[in-house]
């Protein structure tokens, strides 16, 4: 990724730098078991572990040459460790050091995204409870629905959060796995002891059973987990894109004291950076079909997965980490206009109490679809002419004979809608 979008700890992580320091470790834990085994001489782990060194441009150039990266690392390694290095890799092949590999990078990237989303969930659990009475209007199709409360809105962003927390947990437990089995799987080579020994080393898990490579479907879940994330960081970016909008206003990203809107018209506050979000998340979800497809591959093993993880690992992992930090801090510093959601709450004068209306006529002896027509055609005279609907209703002597003018005014009034707040509340922040 560039560096525009990428931040150092994930960066890190996919460097070339870590790659190599955690084949070696691979290897050396390895070793470690072979030497119990007794199949390597004593002191092979030892010596490696303090020897040898990471030459990122000497891999390279060797690879160049003998066009086999495992191979190119070995070299390098036994130019720095000696003549001991020879007994590295016995009976293993390249994808048991390349898959197992990369799923430490996954679970490492994974952990950061976990603790990017513990950010998430912790602003969102304050803003939701400073809104929770705060009104505002509820809309479906892009339409003015009934009466809800920002709190609500937030309150929803946390639970999918949630819910992504939970995948995320999952998809990591699904990579933690080592494969250390050599060629197309079999132990043949080597002692499925070493697998394990080299699994409780590093932290993950033994593949109860590999080709020559870790099944992929483990991959897929994982990075369409970060697809199903950053579809959620979408929904909260597009959220707050439209409520910025000038004709709505309800909100708006922070702007800085110098910051610029626009080269061309000095008025502008764009919602940059959660549009910027919406592009990301773009990124992140593009790379959720490459992974399911290389699920497929050739019998045993071919490389068709390995170009496509070269790019996706890093891409993926950094993009949602860096997504889910940028939108950590607008939802931390996001201005709310409170009074601004109130005024858009009467912009339709009372047309959001349909449904009640409706529902006592029916409730006083009317058939729903008698009820239903006659609101609605008064809520088409009211939008139509700019009435109030309370007003328009008020003249109707069929109407008025089912319903009370008291029981009328109670209906055009906001606080039912809010009477279960604290209901949903208690099972969202439970």
């Amino acid at each position: 990724m560039i560096k525009r979008y990428s931040r150092k700890e994930l960066t890190d992580i996919w460097s070339e730098e870590n790659k190599y320091k955690i084949w070696l470790d691979v290897e050396v834990a390895a070793a470690e078991a072979m030497e119990k085994l007794g199949q390597i001489p004593r002191g092979v782990a030892s010596v490696v572990r303090k020897k040898a060194r990471i030459n990122v441009s000497r891999i390279h150039k060797i690879e160049s040459k003998v066009k086999h990266d495992v191979i190119a690392f070995l070299t390098s390694i036994t130019e720095k460790a000696g003549i001991k290095a020879r007994y590295l890799h016995q009976g293993m092949t390249s994808s048991d050091i390349l898959d197992t590999s990369f799923n430490i990078q996954l679970v490492q990237s994974g952990k950061i995204i976990l603790k990017d989303i513990d950010q998430i969930l912790k602003v969102l659990k304050r803003q939701a409870k400073k809104y929770k009475f705060t009104p505002c209007i509820g809309r479906s199709h892009g339409i003015h629905a009934e009466p809800i409360t920002f709190g609500l809105k937030l309150a929803s962003f946390y639970e999918e959060f949630k819910r992504n927390r939970k995948r995320l947990k999952y998809a990591i437990d699904e990579v933690s796995t080592c494969a250390i089995s050599g060629a197309v799987g079999t132990f043949a080579n080597i002692n499925p002891n070493v697998e394990k020994h080299v699994a409780k080393k590093l932290g993950l898990k033994v593949e109860p059973i590999s080709t020559q490579v870790i099944p992929r479907d483990r991959h897929a879940f994982y990075f369409s987990v970060l697809g199903i994330i950053a579809g959620s960081i979408e929904r909260v970016s597009v959220e707050i894109r439209h409520l910025q909008r000038t004709e709505v206003y309800e909100l708006q990203e922070y702007f800085s004291k110098n910051q610029k809107g626009s080269s061309a018209m000095p008025h502008k506050k764009n919602p940059i950076l959660s549009e910027n979000l919406t592009g990301l998340s773009r990124m992140v979800r593009s790379t959720v079909v490459p992974a399911l497809e290389n699920i497929a591959l050739w019998h045993e093993r071919d490389i068709s997965h390995s170009s496509v993880e070269r790019n996706i690992g890093p891409d993926a992992n950094i993009t949602t980490d860096f997504a889910l930090f940028r939108l950590k801090n607008i939802l931390d510093n996001i201005i709310i206009y409170p009074k601004k959601m109130l005024e858009n709450l009467n912009l339709t004068k009372g047309l959001i109490f349909s449904q009640e209306v409706m529902l006592e006529l029916t409730k006083a002896g009317l058939s729903r679809e008698k009820s239903y027509k006659m609101v609605q055609s008064y809520a088409k005279k009211c939008f139509a002419d700019d009435l109030n609907l309370i007003d328009v209703i008020s003249t109707d002597k069929i109407i008025m004979s089912k319903i009370s003018s008291k029981k009328l005014k109670s209906i055009f009034n906001y606080s039912k809608h809010f009477k279960n707040v604290n209901f949903i509340f208690r099972r969202v922040f439970k």
